[in-house]
């Protein structure tokens, strides 16, 4: 399979993930959105990785989906506290905390 057809689906999953970070006011939706840009890295990873026939981008990946399991880990535990706190995951809601 081509390269070319790896990174058009890694550039739309990661468009795709950027809309959602953007457009969406609801906390989960937004941290769906950051792992599905995480997972257009990914997957950009490891198509070059197979193209230059180098494991470092099979290791970047890995380190990637580390970092993305500390995410939804921290990323969760602060929606459910924003939730407890204020009976909504609504982030512009979140504004009125600062005072």
């Amino acid at each position: 399979m081509p390269i070319t057809q790896y990174v058009l689906l890694s550039a739309f999953l990661f468009c795709t993930g950027i809309y959602g970070v953007l457009a969406r006011r609801n906390g989960v939706l937004v941290l769906m959105s950051i792992e599905l840009m995480l997972n257009a890295v990914n997957i950009n990873l490891v198509a070059f990785s197979a193209h230059l026939n180098d494991p470092a981008g099979q290791v970047f990946a890995l380190f990637v989906i580390a970092i993305a399991a500390a995410e939804v880990g921290v990323g969760l535990a602060i929606v459910l506290l924003i939730y407890r706190n204020m009976h909504s995951i609504d982030l512009d809601k979140v504004d009125r905390m600062r005072g």
